[in-house]
């Protein structure tokens, strides 16, 4: 069995959810690696060797009408749902605010308030988004939330490639992203933890090593968490599926998973994305193929040069 990442590549529940439950009734699908486009590999996505799914989307409304499929099919599965408040100026492609709370609300009440986790991620400052920006929007949202999910996880913006052009391009446009001195960061994440603190919210970090945050009560998190499966599935997993995914960055946490997504495919828009660009996004969503067992692109390949998950 393994654990399912849908997806930290491009938000599958937005945009490719008719893909994905394709997926889930045949059972599987084919994953190229993208340093090696020759080299496929086929991924089993049968419920009794799917541990679980972890979905990661900020826009899950066109998914909704798939979940109880999921669930009649045997599939446990949570969600990280990103929930900020931007603007169009940095999110140019997402509904409104009003509109993704309330989609976060219904899709609690749907599966339960402990498989949807909120994600205030990433914490951006500039020149429009300041300390008081933060504070306002965080302290909104989680009004907005706290009846709706157990934990909160957050972390600031990290200069990837993709994203430090991004922000190149922004500040063209009168948007400047800087680093604020220790003593900002710091007042931030205390406000924080104890606002979650107080509604009886956990707080968590992603991929963080900044050290005074446990000491603000933010502690060390995990996206994909095998502890947290067993938690709210009531599971005992094996060994193997709570071990660190080497895959990914040092301060990452998570556990080893099979992500079915692909850079350079979501349609968001979003202006400090690490993922790809929205021009990128677009010309590959024409290749996209509901039908197809890949994400983008036809399957011509013979099942005997596939390796097997």
């Amino acid at each position: 069995m393994q654990i399912i990442s849908a997806s930290r590549r491009t938000d599958i529940p937005a945009f490719y959810g008719e893909w994905f439950m394709n997926r889930i009734r045949e059972g599987y699908f084919i994953f190229k690696n993208p340093y090696n486009a020759k080299q496929m590999s086929k991924v089993s996505l049968r419920p009794e060797d799917v541990t679980a799914i972890v979905f990661w989307t900020k826009n899950p409304g066109p998914f909704l009408k798939y979940l109880d499929e999921l669930k009649e099919r045997g599939y446990r599965f949570y969600f990280q749902y990103t929930v900020n408040g931007y603007g169009p100026e940095m999110e140019p492609k997402l509904p409104s605010l009003e509109k993704r709370i309330e989609t976060f609300k219904k899709l609690s009440e749907k599966i339960g308030k402990e498989k949807v986790i909120w994600r205030y991620d990433p914490v951006i400052f500039s020149n429009v988004h300041d300390s008081d920006f933060h504070r306002e929007k965080f302290s909104y949202i989680l009004n907005e939330l706290k009846d709706f999910t157990t934990r909160v996880v957050i972390s600031f913006v990290d200069e990837y490639r993709k994203a430090t052009i991004n922000f190149k391009k922004l500040k063209e446009e009168g948007i400047e992203i800087y680093q604020p001195p220790e003593v900002i960061i710091k007042s931030f994440a205390y406000f924080m933890a104890q606002k979650a603190k107080k509604v009886g919210l956990e707080i968590q970090s992603c991929a963080e090593n900044i050290a005074y945050l446990p000491a603000a009560g933010i502690m060390p998190g995990k996206c994909i968490d095998a502890d947290y499966i067993e938690k709210i599935f009531s599971l005992n997993l094996p060994e193997r599926l709570h071990l660190k995914d080497k895959s990914q960055r040092q301060e990452c946490g998570c556990v080893v998973s099979k992500d079915v997504g692909i850079y350079d495919t979501c349609l968001h828009g979003c202006k400090y994305c690490y993922a790809g660009s929205y021009e990128a996004g677009k010309k590959n969503y024409e290749k996209h193929d509901p039908t197809s067992p890949l994400l983008i692109g036809k399957y011509e390949v013979e099942e005997s040069q596939l390796t097997l998950f």
